[in-house]
């Protein structure tokens, strides 16, 4: 088996963090000859950091990884990509919903079908309604920017080449969708069916508002499909203002009359002020977005890793 570099960015996961360690333990040391493991600790208010320095110490193969602050987990996931030293990268949650014995499942699919990116999608979701309803939008928001089926399957567990970084390592924007970078230098894309837990210990942190929000961000991050939204909107309430011409100027040669009544007029200019402010907010939201690119904030910073601390 090739060598796999596994990333898990951390959040507050000081009760899950032992378990997750000693079962990728087992699964690692069974399935590969070399491994790392990329603990990205993202601004944990907890012992996480403290646990991760203790594991280190112990295994030899596990990293930590320090941030300044919570970045978020693409952000994490970035950070950590970015210093993976094997051929295969595997990103995982810390949360132990996905279990780590079914990593070789998509190393395995990576390898015998020649794949760029292998999502490792649940067979069931074991989420609430709104999270999951959340997560649906999400999907497709990031298949309109993506512009592959697969984007469907995605899932922060995934496996991918290392190789595929290049693509994007000059990206330095301060919002970070992983599935949309790895679209950059990837074409072949895939999906295996695995298990998706309960989770036992602690709640997500990806509330329904979390995730709507991610999803426009992404839309408006890495796509234009908004601003040509905007423009079919525009270009079909003109035609329907002009239609709305040619009505009124027929009554009047018929009748002798103009449309008479408040409410017509009133209903009129409050659909084409409506159309107006949506086409303004989404080029608000474009030019926001050029502004904080201006400012050059980073989409991470690394306090210190987990050699520098631990002697």
């Amino acid at each position: 088996m090739e060598s796999v570099s596994v990333i898990i960015p951390v959040y507050n996961s000081h009760g899950s963090l032992p378990i997750l360690i000693e079962q990728l333990h087992e699964v690692l040391a069974a399935s590969y000859k070399e491994y790392e493991v990329l603990l990205v600790n993202d601004g944990s208010q907890d012992e996480s950091w403290k646990l991760i320095q203790e594991f280190m110490k112990k295994y030899p193969w596990l990293h930590g990884i320090d941030l300044m602050r919570n970045y978020g987990q693409h952000n994490a996931l970035l950070c950590g990509i970015r210093q993976a030293q094997y051929e295969i990268i595997v990103t995982l949650d810390d949360d132990l919903q996905n279990p780590p014995e079914e990593i070789p499942l998509l190393t395995n699919k990576l390898i015998r079908e020649g794949c760029d990116v292998v999502y490792g999608t649940p067979r069931e979701q074991q989420h609430g309604f709104l999270r999951d309803l959340a997560s649906r939008i999400t999907k497709v928001s990031l298949k309109s920017v993506m512009g592959v089926e697969a984007a469907q399957n995605a899932s922060p567990f995934r496996a991918f080449r290392t190789a595929i970084r290049e693509a994007f390592s000059q990206y330095d924007g301060s919002f970070v969708s992983i599935d949309v970078l790895l679209s950059w230098g990837a074409s072949r894309f895939s999906f295996q069916p695995v298990s998706h837990k309960r989770r036992a210990i602690g709640a997500s942190n990806y509330t329904f508002s979390k995730l709507l929000r991610h999803a426009l961000d992404m839309i408006t991050g890495f796509s234009v499909l908004p601003l040509q939204i905007a423009s079919f909107l525009g270009f079909g309430f003109t035609i329907f203002g002009a239609a709305i011409l040619v009505y009124v100027f027929i009554n009047y040669l018929i009748h002798g009359s103009a449309v008479p009544g408040f409410a017509f007029l009133a209903s009129i200019i409050a659909i084409f002020s409506g159309a107006q402010l949506l086409a303004i907010g989404i080029i608000g939201e474009y030019l926001a977005r050029m502004h904080f690119r201006t400012l050059g904030r980073p989409p991470y910073k690394v306090r210190r890793h987990s050699d520098e601390s631990v002697k």
